[in-house]
């Protein structure tokens, strides 16, 4: 069985971008409208980082190509 890759710099920017997005909705600008754009964007980003964890995993994008 193939282990999953261990998380990267852009694992963490992801997890970083979705909380600032929720703390920027929910503590800074707390706006309904905000509220749910900002839930689009984790949506949008963690969709994102799905496909590329996944590329990551199954094609070993950080590996080496021999």
């Amino acid at each position: 069985m193939v282990e999953p890759p261990s998380p990267g710099l852009l694992d963490y920017a992801a997890v970083g971008s979705a909380v600032a997005a929720l703390v920027f909705a929910y503590v800074i600008y707390p706006n309904t409208i905000v509220q749910y754009s900002a839930w689009l964007v984790v949506f949008t980003i963690w969709m994102a980082w799905f496909v590329y964890y996944g590329t990551k995993w199954m094609y070993g994008v950080e590996g080496d190509p021999s």
